[in-house]
């Protein structure tokens, strides 16, 4: 290879790294055990491995060298820019089908640091896979509908519609208490975290942008 890979790492190049730790746990929590979620720092190839998930799939551990295929795409990342991910399909040691993907990670300085990896494991056992696809006792147990919307705007005034809706359905909420049940709700959800929210809601339901944020302060304490 002709590219030097081993290089130095500054502490805000450590926390980004550290920081896909989440992204990671997330992925294979989604996948649970068909998944092999790796994260690679470039510091040391000898021990890139840093962080990985499910690592009894190809007999990894953190401490773990970089793979020879990897180390093949990186070269290719470096070679070209514009190259900032690769998806391939590979065999394991075991002879298994692997479809797997690898991402560059930037650094401060703009220059590969680290490489995100996953692995899906294409020849698990089908039980296996249903299991990931089917809500089941710790993952998925409740059930939500999703609408994607165009705009915040429209995010706001179909939540604030699903809310109406419940809290006026709900004779246990006085009618003088309605709106700040709603505006309760609203703030669980998070929609006071976008733009222009309070005016909205103000505007629809019919009182001042000071009544919402007064419910709002009480909220926060």
């Amino acid at each position: 290879m002709k590219n030097q890979y081993t290089i130095s790492l500054s502490q805000k190049d450590k926390e980004l790294l550290h920081s896909y730790t989440n992204i990671a746990l997330s992925i294979a929590t989604l996948w649970e055990n068909c998944c092999e979620i790796v994260l690679h720092s470039l510091e040391n190839l000898d021990a890139s491995v840093i962080f990985i998930i499910n690592g009894h799939l190809s007999d990894r551990k953190i401490g773990s060298p970089i793979s020879q295929v990897t180390l093949s795409f990186l070269n290719t990342m470096i070679d070209n820019p514009t190259t900032t991910h690769v998806n391939y399909f590979a065999k394991n040691e075991n002879n298994e089908l692997v479809k797997s993907s690898i991402a560059a990670i930037y650094g401060e300085e703009k220059k590969i640091i680290g490489l995100f990896c996953v692995n899906i494991h294409a020849e698990i056992p089908i039980s296996a896979f249903i299991r990931c696809m089917t809500p089941h006792e710790g993952i998925g147990d409740e059930n939500f509908s999703e609408t994607f919307v165009e705009n915040t705007q429209v995010l706001m005034l179909n939540t604030l519609d699903e809310v109406k809706n419940s809290v006026y359905n709900n004779f246990a909420i006085s009618s003088s208490n309605k709106n700040k049940e709603i505006i309760t709700i609203l703030y669980q959800k998070g929609i006071f975290n976008l733009k222009d929210s309070v005016i909205t809601i103000a505007n629809h339901l019919k009182i001042s942008k000071n009544t919402v944020y007064m419910h709002i302060r009480k909220l926060h304490k």
